[in-house]
């Protein structure tokens, strides 16, 4: 297994910055269901109660909670190295969308799933509830 850079650290104090090279996996003790189909292959799902941001045009907090669902392959992300990434949108300026959207493809790039989804539960501003999906399915799945 390889160096876990995370794990059992103190975490860092910049929470403006949000960087794919902070996420981290491990691998996958389902995985053998992808050589095998007699196996039973897994869904991770992770909800993130306390992902805030913020708004890059008034610079007002937004609050949500990050559901993350996926069928992996050979990788699961590993959990201290999201918490640190999605912490660090917490003084980052992006619209809702886009961080759902970085947030999916960030982990879509480590993770090589073969699907994932990511749904950003932003809390009521203005009463305007948001709550944006963003969606993957491997190529290869969608013409099966």
């Amino acid at each position: 297994m390889q160096e876990l850079k995370h794990l059992g650290q103190k975490s860092p104090n910049r929470y403006d910055n949000p960087d794919a090279n902070t996420l981290e996996w491990v691998p996958n003790p389902f995985s053998g269901a992808n050589s095998n189909p007699n196996q039973v292959n897994g869904t991770v799902s992770i909800t993130a109660t306390e992902f805030t941001s913020l708004c890059p045009i008034t610079g007002q907090p937004d609050f949500a909670t990050i559901e993350i669902e996926y069928i992996p392959r050979q990788r699961l992300v590993e959990s201290k190295s999201l918490k640190i990434y999605l912490g660090a949108f917490r003084q980052h300026g992006e619209f809702h969308e886009a961080c759902v959207n970085r947030i999916a493809n960030d982990l879509v790039t480590l993770l090589e799933p073969e699907y994932l989804l990511v749904v950003g539960k932003f809390t009521p501003r203005g009463g305007i509830t948001i709550h944006p999906r963003a969606e993957y399915r491997r190529k290869d799945l969608i013409s099966s």
